[in-house]
């Protein structure tokens, strides 16, 4: 598989959804399901139909992630409730903002009500996803809420096929997520330290079914930063169909030219055998940022990627010779 594909995330109603569904460059859009109630899904999915034919469009399920659904005002600490039941020893860190923000866990009130030492430093959202690392942690209750549930009912009906889901951890969450989807194709997101542990034991190829390494908490829930490249590397030795995703050219979101490091970082994932490369949400809001990301992606598929299935390297010497 030598073709190099890219994916986006974007909404229906956003100004700049219907130009890049119909852009060839692109070969998926996935729709974020994570800030997104279930009454207002008709009119962004009403909206999708019109561009049916042109990209595939896959739909997120979060699954056991761990979301704010609401947040207390208190002057003095944090409080907020999570959408999961869930156990951890206390006091223990909370991670908030993609890890660059955190608060001290104090205690935890009917398994969902969170009360902090304080609070992290910007504010906290309905909505928002949070990072607890402690090895003590459990996500109890089940996986799929009636909530996703319904997004998945409404997401069949109006005809998808192609899934994303959140935290997969073992073969299970697998399986369970086909008994409402069916046979549709399944990406599964590694995102944490026991999704590495079903990728590296128990992961086994299915049709339909496919790894991403998504690289925006997964770097976060590992154990060392420098452990992300074993990371993407066993991910990517177990599904040669495994996709990547976020933290890819953010550099675009301040500067005009994406940086040196961003280059070698789509080298390395390239070069290590990923196929399938996915933006995060921050570059896929403005059209601007967009486009600018896209035709970034596209040069360095072309300049980079294609050609070096059409190199040979001299041996005995650094020279490259092109072949037709």
């Amino acid at each position: 598989m030598d073709n190099l594909e890219f994916l986006v995330t974007l909404w229906p109603t956003f100004p700049h959804f219907k130009k890049f569904a119909r852009d060839s460059r692109l070969s998926g859009i996935r729709l974020n399901s994570a800030m997104m109630k279930s009454d207002e899904l008709s009119n962004e999915f009403s909206i999708a139909e019109s561009v049916k034919g042109h990209i595939p469009l896959y739909f997120d399920i979060k699954g056991r992630q761990m979301r704010v659904t609401d947040v207390s005002p208190n002057k003095d600490h944090l409080e907020l409730t999570l959408n999961h039941p869930i156990s951890v020893k206390t006091p223990s860190t909370v991670l908030f903002k993609a890890g660059a923000d955190y608060a001290v866990l104090d205690k935890i009130v009917d398994k969902k009500h969170l009360i902090f030492q304080g609070g992290p430093d910007y504010m906290v959202y309905p909505g928002e996803s949070i990072h607890i690392r402690d090895p003590s942690l459990q996500v109890l209750g089940p996986t799929f809420l009636p909530y996703e549930i319904e997004k998945i009912e409404m997401a069949k009906k109006a005809g998808f096929s192609r899934f994303f889901l959140s935290y997969v951890e073992n073969q299970r969450d697998i399986e369970e997520f086909r008994e409402y989807v069916g046979d549709s194709e399944i990406i599964a997101k590694i995102e944490n330290k026991k999704g590495l542990q079903y990728v590296a034991n128990e992961f086994v190829k299915q049709p339909n079914l496919s790894l991403m390494a998504a690289r925006g908490d997964l770097y976060v829930e590992i154990d060392k930063p420098h452990q992300i490249m074993d990371a993407l590397k066993l991910i990517i030795s177990k599904d040669s169909h495994a996709s990547v995703g976020s933290r890819i050219l953010l550099s675009l979101v301040h500067e005009d030219v994406a940086s040196c490091s961003d280059f070698l970082d789509l080298s390395w994932l390239y070069d290590i055998g990923y196929r399938k490369m996915m933006l995060c949400d921050e570059l896929c809001l403005k059209e601007s940022l967009l486009s600018n990301a896209v035709n970034t992606l596209d040069a360095f598929r072309k300049n980079y990627a294609l050609p070096k299935n059409n190199l040979k390297y001299m041996k005995g010497g650094a020279d490259l010779m092109r072949v037709n």
